[in-house]
């Protein structure tokens, strides 16, 4: 197990997943606990990483099911807040090729309510990473306290950030108008293609990840869905092909893909500053372990990453 602890912050969402009911005329949802940050955090635990999870939990049946699961993953919850508001809600259509397509339920839900008071006790000694992205970054009042704690950790920790763009809850122009200051946050941005198209459309992978070096992230990878992940350190970049595997579907496979790429660089000892050292080798390296862990979330219904084990049985260990 890696020594590392890595500490997320931001949102867990109800995800119901539309099935055909028994009776006619009716729809029945099936729920389960996801939420970008949160799916982050239990592949993290799940992976062997000691991982903390800042998160305000709702006190309703959604924030039990979530406090529920991520115990059972692992996951710290020591500065978990009790939170007086609603869960978040997420309701899933999924496609034939497995994509699912989300409508939201966020209006003045626990997740977004951050205040200065809840994050200014959290202790960061022995955390070699900090973690975040999504809607806890755009959405308010929370969305700048969120900042403003990165702001505050960046000198103890490796800050990363996933955009993880929803449009049909925060407008592109938002997640654009903050994206310069996140990277100048950031040691290392993770984002998808679809969130590339989102923040700068018509732009190429490769005149993307320039950009973004120059607002100041060192590290930038892009995955690419079945193409696998395009992996730009200080400029310098490598294709890393996709793990073959039988897709149920994609829903965490992106945020499964980001705790392995930071499992493994954490238990390489490469986290805890500005990646001083890192080489693209090494980036590399990590990056086909993520896609591995990604691989193996997509063969199963739902945000449900592998355990440790299960990698181990995987490669026939």
């Amino acid at each position: 197990m890696s020594s590392c602890r890595i500490t997320v912050l931001g949102e867990c969402v109800a995800d119901a997943f539309a099935e055909p009911a028994s009776t006619p005329n009716e729809l029945a949802l099936r729920v389960l606990p996801g939420g970008g940050p949160a799916n982050t955090a239990v592949a993290l635990a799940r992976l062997g990483t000691p991982a903390r999870f800042l998160a305000r939990l709702s006190q309703d049946v959604f924030g039990r099911l979530f406090r529920a699961h991520l115990e059972a993953s692992g996951v710290d919850l020591s500065y978990a807040v009790a939170a007086g508001e609603p869960s978040t809600l997420a309701v899933a259509e999924l496609d034939a090729q497995g994509q699912a397509a989300f409508s939201f339920h966020a209006q003045n839900t626990a997740d977004f309510q951050w205040t200065p008071a809840e994050l200014s006790g959290v202790d960061l000694s022995g955390t070699s990473c900090v973690h975040t992205g999504s809607l806890a970054l755009v959405r308010e009042p929370g969305g700048a306290v969120v900042e403003e704690f990165l702001a505050a950790s960046a000198s103890r920790a490796t800050i990363s950030i996933d955009p993880n763009v929803r449009p049909l809850l925060v407008r592109p122009e938002v997640y654009r108008a903050r994206l310069a200051h996140w990277c100048g946050l950031a040691d290392i941005l993770r984002l998808s293609e679809d969130d590339l198209e989102q923040l700068l459309p018509g732009t190429s992978p490769e005149r993307a990840c320039d950009t973004w070096h120059a607002a100041g992230a060192r590290l930038v990878v892009i995955t690419r869905g079945a193409e696998g992940a395009l992996i730009s350190l200080d400029g310098e970049r490598r294709q890393v092909p996709a793990t073959a595997t039988r897709v149920v579907d994609t829903v965490g496979a992106g945020d499964s893909f980001t705790a392995g790429l930071l499992h493994q660089l954490g238990s390489r000892g490469l986290l805890g500053g500005r990646l001083v050292g890192l080489t693209l080798d090494d980036v590399a390296e990590a990056c086909r372990f993520a896609t591995r862990v990604a691989g193996l979330t997509c063969s199963v219904a739902g945000p449900n990453p592998p355990w440790r084990q299960q990698l181990a049985s995987a490669d026939g260990v």
